[in-house]
């Protein structure tokens, strides 16, 4: 006689045999019989091991409970503020992104037409990108900041890498640096974009602040600039704005740009620039780099971030480059190891953004077109400050705005106090974030007599 066999000998293993499948068997019981007093010891086992399953929903405390709720993004959060506002006549000028006389945000037409020829074009496919990007875009993006004729691009000095706009350009060439550069301490603006201490530090660099602006005469403290750097240790990296410093708008003259120069290159610091305005400044592309070709003309060492956000309003399609300019013989080698920093981080970039840029840069009708567009907006802005300033002239409002007209940008650095600025989001509901910085670009020929009153109200009101 053959023995007999137990439960589980001598077959497959049966579906209800595992215990993820007794828990989902003793889930379709209590659906389907919530109140049956009949439970069996298998759907009781099966219900114990569901209740005490700390990732499963239930009456008990989640898992991360404990949690504490972030604070806003000091600039994001100011639109959070303002579309919370339901006051018709609201102001926001707290956003970094162009608006129109019409407070409409503006797509450039020769951005529609590049997008236009991109879809018309049946051999575009939807392939993923190499790891370091579009290649053409990259060259072209090079020469645009280095300039046409640059020594480093007709040496091969510069190894260039489509990275996701500004931000991702400064974070992979953080973690670049933190893991291959000697010294990881990079020194940044005292006074600066909010994202910069975050975005290196969490790239494993160690920040240390130099001094930038200086309150008392709403300019440049170059001064202190000069004193903090000289004490920085040798071999620092440093971050610098390449123009239109956000929040500021303050530059140093060019004078000034030299003197920083030599006094990095006497202490072999590495420069590290930040150009997300190359051309929205001052309406000249070559003007607005020549901070850049300077250090590049010495023959030394930098990292540049490059961003086509503000001069080409790709704003949403995070369309950025990383430069390292060094020397020949290590440029396979960069390239190589930045490979090793974006792989892991978003494997390849986006491909319509990059295929845009390169579009327009490539073609020189196309290139010009541009240029006139991107002229338009840096005017309105110019013509915005004057405005501004003219009107709280008008009124006598207390106080030297003159620094309204000099500097430069989309960022005015008002110089009104975090109370001034609760004042006239109460009293008037302008929007601008807490240090007083507004977007110029948020202004128009119908809103600046308010703006105007509101400042003249805060500044008399609030000493």
């Amino acid at each position: 006689m053959a023995p007999a066999i137990r439960a589980g000998e001598g077959r497959e293993p049966l579906p209800q045999d595992h215990p993820s499948a007794g828990r989902r068997l003793s889930t379709l019981v209590r659906h389907l019989l919530p109140s049956s007093p009949r439970r069996t010891a298998a759907a009781e086992a099966a219900t114990t091991t569901l209740e005490s399953s700390p990732t499963m929903a239930s009456q008990v405390s989640s898992v991360f409970a404990g949690i504490a709720q972030a604070p806003e993004d000091p600039i994001l959060g100011v639109t959070v503020a303002y579309n919370k506002d339901p006051n018709p006549a609201k102001i926001n000028l707290g956003v970094g992104a162009y608006r129109t006389e019409e407070g409409k945000p503006l797509v450039l037409n020769v951005v529609r037409r590049a997008e236009q020829m991109l879809i018309n074009d049946p051999s575009r496919v939807k392939e993923y990108l190499p790891i370091v990007g579009l290649a053409e875009f990259n060259k072209l993006s090079a020469k645009l900041i280095f300039g046409a004729d640059s020594p480093a691009i007709k040496e091969n000095r510069v190894v260039t890498v489509q990275c996701l706009s500004g931000t991702g350009s400064l974070r992979v060439g953080g973690e670049f640096l933190a893991r291959h550069y000697h010294e990881r301490t990079i020194c940044i603006p005292a006074t600066t974009w909010g994202n910069h201490p975050k975005v290196f530090g969490l790239a494993g660099l160690t920040v240390r602040s130099y001094r930038y602006y200086d309150p008392a005469t709403r300019g440049l403290d170059f001064k202190g600039l000069v004193e903090d750097l000289s004490s920085a240790p040798v071999g620092s990296i440093v971050l610098l704005h390449a123009c239109a410093h956000n929040p500021t708008g303050v530059d140093p003259t060019i004078d000034q740009w030299e003197q920083i120069r030599q006094l990095m290159r006497s202490k072999s610091m590495l420069p590290f620039f930040d150009s997300a305005y190359q051309g929205f400044a001052s309406g000249s592309l070559d003007k607005d780099a020549e901070s850049v070709r300077m250090f590049v003309a010495d023959g030394g060492e930098l990292l540049m971030a490059q961003s086509y956000a503000k001069n080409m309003g790709l704003y949403g399609e995070r369309v950025g480059a990383l430069s390292v300019c060094g020397s020949a013989d290590v440029a396979v080698r960069v390239e190589s190891q930045l490979k090793l920093v974006i792989r892991p981080m978003y494997s390849s970039p986006p491909l319509h953004g990059p295929s845009i840029v390169a579009t327009i840069l490539k073609d020189s009708e196309m290139y010009n077109e541009w240029t006139v567009e991107l002229k338009a907006m840096a005017d309105r802005i110019i013509s915005m400050r004057q405005q501004l300033f003219d009107a709280l002239k008008s009124r006598g409002t207390p106080g030297d705005w003159s620094h309204i007209l000099k500097q430069i940008g989309m960022f005015t650095f008002t110089g009104l106090s975090s109370e001034q600025v609760a004042f006239m989001r109460q009293e008037y509901h302008i929007y601008m974030t807490s240090d007083g910085r507004i977007s110029m670009a948020g202004l128009s020929t119908k809103t600046v007599p308010i703006l105007a009153d509101a400042i003249h109200a805060a500044v008399t009101q609030l000493k």
